[in-house]
């Protein structure tokens, strides 16, 4: 009978062909740190803006700066995040549109299972930057907000405008992004645990289980 080290050690290979690191410790705290304060934004939006989450919460001073707080805090775990050589990698990723993301979305508009896709499909790349877009226009419309002194009452005005839609338009975007999570516990287990199955990749992301 083998050693038991070896044993240990073969157990660790099959269990390393068997699944691929998806992201590292710091890609998965700046992604929990983004959602936490993008949760707290959107629920303290809807507190001010729904009247009766307003009458149920109260306290609007404290919502109101709860609010502010988490909004202009939004970019530190990315900023943070830059320190990290893995992050900055896959940001790379995710702002490159290739042919094979053209591919993925004419593959999803015909129903198909088979799509090409490497790390992140265009779906995930649309989404990042939809989402990554909103959050600089929220920020510099809120500002405008926080700080009511700083221009006219027409662009404070205009500012209430866009800032309303845009966080609108955020907030359909994360329940979307939200329920498509719910239906895919692999992914979610890949930004838990950092690792993934490499037959669930092979499936979704087939390019990039070809490289790694």
């Amino acid at each position: 009978m083998p050693p038991l080290n070896e044993l240990t050690g073969r157990a660790a290979v099959a269990l390393d062909a068997e699944r691929l690191r998806r992201f590292t410790a710091a890609e998965r705290w700046i992604h929990r740190g983004t959602a936490v304060l993008m949760g707290l934004a959107l629920v303290t939006a809807a507190c001010l803006y729904v009247p009766w989450l307003a009458e149920l919460v109260g306290r609007r001073r404290l919502v109101v700066t709860v609010h502010e707080w988490a909004g202009i805090a939004l970019p530190v775990p990315l900023l943070l995040g830059l320190a990290s050589r893995a992050f900055r990698t896959d940001l790379g990723r995710l702002n490159r549109f290739g042919p094979q993301d053209r591919g993925w979305l004419r593959a999803t508009l015909r129903g198909r299972r088979r799509r090409p896709a490497g790390k992140f499909n265009a779906g995930q790349k649309l989404y990042a930057a939809s989402v990554a877009g909103a959050a600089l226009v929220l920020i510099g419309t809120g500002l405008l907000l926080w700080f009511p002194g700083l221009v006219p009452l027409l662009w404070r005005t205009g500012a209430t405008l866009v800032h309303d839609v845009t966080a609108l338009l955020v907030g359909v975007l994360v329940l979307g992004h939200i329920w498509l999570a719910a239906r895919a516990p692999e992914a979610r287990r890949g930004l838990r645990t950092g690792y993934v199955a490499r037959a669930w990749a092979r499936r979704e992301h087939p390019l990039w289980e070809e490289e790694s």
